[in-house]
């Protein structure tokens, strides 16, 4: 089963996240900011992860926290439910429109954490959701998943698309990376012979 339960309490932030990498993208999102439960809601049905999430953080001084923490513990859930990631895709990439928006993302699952983010955002918040958040969690997300990510917008002009864009593609990309691929036998996928 590749499933994983984490848990992480700081001065900051209480959080407690399950992940089912087998799921059917099956979500309860409690994350304390709103347009984040929006996006990892979307995660999960996009990426066909089942995903509980409780957070409670100190909104009340702005939402940075919450929103970096929850990345940290989606990436450790993720690295831990692949354990030694034997069978698996490991790449995975995808092109999404989402309106007026076009966001690329391509993934390996390498052991090696690295972000890409290349993105125009010319509004500095969506409702109350600070916009230079969406770089903050997903390089939370990479550092602990230990992933190679690369996210471009090539195309949009509203906040929202684009980071809902971003949140879909890196889904379907995830989706498919962590697949188990027939053909591997369990074997893992790198001349190393560890990921």
């Amino acid at each position: 089963m590749r499933k994983a339960e984490i848990k992480r309490k700081t001065a900051e932030t209480d959080i407690v996240l399950t992940l089912d990498l087998d799921g059917t993208g099956k979500s309860d999102i409690d994350s304390g900011v709103g347009f984040l439960d929006h996006m990892l809601t979307l995660f999960a049905k996009h990426g066909r992860f089942d995903l509980q999430l409780a957070c409670k953080g100190d909104t009340q001084v702005d939402d940075h926290h919450s929103v970096e923490d929850i990345g940290i513990c989606l990436g450790e859930a993720f690295a831990k439910a692949l354990g030694d990631k034997a069978g698996i895709r490991r790449y995975g990439s995808m092109l999404l429109p989402m309106d007026e928006a076009l966001v690329l993302s391509s993934l390996d699952i390498s052991g090696r954490a690295h972000l890409s983010y290349t993105a125009s955002i010319r509004a500095r918040k969506v409702g109350t959701f600070d916009t230079e958040l969406a770089e903050e969690f997903w390089e939370a997300f990479v550092r602990s998943a230990k992933i190679t990510l690369h996210i471009r917008q090539l195309a949009g002009r509203n906040a929202h698309h684009i980071i809902e864009g971003m949140f879909k593609s890196v889904a379907r990309a995830l989706r498919e990376a962590v697949s188990i691929d027939p053909a591997l036998a369990g074997e893992i996928p790198s001349t190393k012979g560890v990921l």
